[in-house]
Formats: C-alpha cells, sequence, structure tokens
C-alpha cells in the first residue's frame, strides 16, 4: 500500500497527528487443495493385444519381417511368434493402448502382398484386436 493510500485508510494526514488508525488487512492465504476422490481418478485404459491369425497362405519369411518391422522384434522373437500363429492359430503379437494397438494392425494389415510365397498372396494378414484383463 502507498502512502497516500494509508493516509486515506486512516484518516489522519500521516504526520503523527493523534487521530491516525492503523488498518490492517488479513492475510492472503491459498485455498487448501481439494482432497482426491477415489471416485474421481481418471479411469486407465485397458490395455490391447494384436492378435494376427494363422493362414495357409502367407510365409513364415513374410510373418517374420513383418512382425520385425511393425512390432520392432527380433528376427528370432519373430520367428517363435510366427510359430506360434502356426501351431495355435493365432498370437498375440504386440500389447499396449488402444490407439497404438490400431496403429500397429493397420500397418500389419497394410504389409502389401507376401511375394515369398510361390503364388503372390495379395490379400492381408488376420489381425484384430482383443482387450486384455486388467
Amino acid at each position: 500500500m502507498s502512502d497516500s493510500d494509508q493516509k486515506e485508510n486512516t484518516g489522519g494526514t500521516g504526520n503523527g497527528g493523534g487521530n491516525d488508525t492503523a488498518v490492517l488487512e488479513p492475510p492472503k492465504v491459498k485455498p487448501a487443495a481439494p482432497k482426491a476422490d477415489p471416485r474421481n481418478k481418471p479411469k486407465r485404459q485397458p490395455p490391447y493385444a494384436v492378435i494376427v491369425e494363422n493362414d495357409d497362405d502367407h510365409t513364415y519369411e513374410y510373418v517374420i519381417l513383418g512382425l520385425c518391422k511393425v512390432c520392432g522384434h527380433s528376427a528370432e522373437r519373430a520367428f517363435q511368434l510366427a510359430s506360434e500363429i502356426d501351431k495355435n492359430g493365432r498370437a498375440a503379437v504386440w500389447t499396449g493402448s488402444l490407439e497404438v494397438a490400431e496403429l500397429k494392425r493397420d500397418q500389419i494389415v497394410g504389409l502389401g502382398p507376401d511375394f515369398f510365397a510361390r503364388k503372390p498372396v495379395t490379400y492381408p494378414l488376420g489381425v484384430r484386436l482383443e482387450p486384455l484383463p486388467q
């Protein structure tokens, strides 16, 4: 507060006259942060699995290269997954958030034709998404 504001608020002349009255302002207090309500916690999205399904036309080489390229698997891991797809009919090749799982699915579907096959396979691998239990 400036000296002139203080003179106005005190009603005095500010030069030591007997009628000066001090005005106390309440201290500025930060409002308390609201307590966290567990019901208001943001809900976490469930993780999703990218599932590649087996077919009789796509080659191991095509599947292995696709998994290395799209999912970042090593050649050894991609071979293990390709074997699991062949043996069990399907395998979870990647898990994570829904948005990234959708991207991975679309990238696998968009790999293009399988030129390793005797007759080029022009349809995409069977890929779907499944939510995982939390």
